[in-house]
């Protein structure tokens, strides 16, 4: 068989044993006089092995792990308080009767049963459905907000919060006079009977309000939801660095006082 012309024929190609090694070919001598020794082939690069991927919720940013999520503690404080409040409700609906208000603590406490269509005062009795509404709106925030908390400050608030809401807004859906239109059940007086001297309220509204405050202090102690806390000091130094250009143009405006207090 012939082999065509354009084709080299295999038994041409150079054997790769037979070819010398770059080590032992002989050293050359450059214009300077300094030796020059044949490149040595390229190896091949090794094979990159993938880097595991790491969640970025997982570090923060410094690299420190970061602490665990706090929906569980939201979720369950936020139960505890709903089921306290629906246990209260239901004891005072069935034994106490309205305008009669037994005393406690010696006149301390009152517990006087009283249905609100509105909210604290009475304020907005014509607008039940509205409340509802509010209260549907805020219950979904908390619930967003709880899923990438990582304090467990802010989850105390929000779990407190959370309960709170839910336990007047289960009055507002189920209780009468109907759905979104339902009065809530308030049974505590201090200080005189029939919110003579404070709004009524009962369990869910203490919850919240407890949940408000202890969320001011926590925003006021600079605690983020990360559970990381925000130092007064270090944001004062943060304020009082110089930018590149302030430092720069005062650098020039320095050298030129020099030059021109030399020059006179």
């Amino acid at each position: 068989m012939s082999i065509p012309a354009d084709r080299p024929d295999p038994a041409d190609r150079p054997d790769p044993a037979d070819q010398p090694d770059p080590a032992d070919q002989p050293v050359r001598d450059d214009e300077a006089g300094a030796p020059i020794r044949p490149k040595e082939p390229i190896q091949p690069a090794e094979a990159v092995q993938p880097v595991e991927a790491v969640h970025a919720d997982e570090v923060t940013g410094a690299g420190v792990p970061a602490r665990r999520r706090r929906l569980g503690l939201v979720l369950v404080l936020a139960a505890v308080i709903l089921l306290v409040d629906l246990i209260t409700k239901v004891i005072v609906v069935a034994n106490l009767t309205p305008g009669v208000s037994p005393r406690m603590l010696g006149g301390l406490v009152y517990f006087s049963l009283i249905r609100n269509a509105g909210a604290a005062w009475s304020i907005g009795t014509g607008l039940t459905w509205v409340l509802a509404v509010i209260a549907c709106v805020i219950v979904v925030v908390i619930i967003r907000m709880a899923a990438k908390l990582r304090s467990g400050m802010w989850a105390t608030c929000l779990g407190l919060i959370l309960g709170g809401a839910l336990g007047n807004l289960s009055d507002r859906i189920f209780r009468s006079p109907g759905f979104m239109r339902g009065h809530v059940v308030d049974f505590v007086s201090v200080f005189g009977p029939n919110a003579e001297y404070f709004p009524v309220f009962n369990v869910a509204d203490s919850a919240i309000t407890i949940g408000g405050i202890l969320l001011v202090l926590t925003a006021l102690l600079g605690i983020e939801f990360d559970g990381s806390r925000l130092h007064r000091s270090s944001r004062r130094s943060s304020e009082q660095v110089e930018t590149p250009s302030q430092s720069g143009s005062a650098d020039v405006a320095a050298g030129t006082d020099e030059r021109s207090g030399s020059g006179g």
